[in-house]
């Protein structure tokens, strides 16, 4: 089977982020070595310099993992503000409760 040189394009970006087997790298480089334009642009690609930033698709695990924190994170919330609302409320009930106390006791 003949290696064509489209097929080298494909694997390319691969190779470039060296996300490629050995085996691989072994015929992409053999390869370059018979194709000098071919093996110029690799050489160029290579030396660019990427952004650190690329986005990283997510698996569907990492996804269940985001969305069970999301849901935790949700769910504190919800509780904290409802021991605070519940604490104002009891507030005001107290003060209510100690005002009239008091209104009574001069009465």
């Amino acid at each position: 089977m003949e290696i064509t040189r489209n097929v080298i394009l494909d694997l390319m970006p691969l190779y470039l982020a060296d996300e490629v087997s050995a085996d691989t790298r072994d015929l992409i480089e053999k390869y370059l070595e018979t194709d000098p334009e071919l093996a110029k642009i690799a050489k160029q690609s290579a030396a660019m310099e990427l952004p650190e930033d690329i986005p990283v698709p997510l698996t569907e695990e990492d996804k269940m993992e985001a969305y069970r924190e999301a849901k935790r994170l949700l769910y504190r919330r919800t509780v904290i503000w409802a021991a605070l609302l519940a604490f104002a409320l009891l507030s005001c009930l107290g003060l209510a409760l100690l005002a009239y106390f008091m209104l009574v006791s001069v009465i």
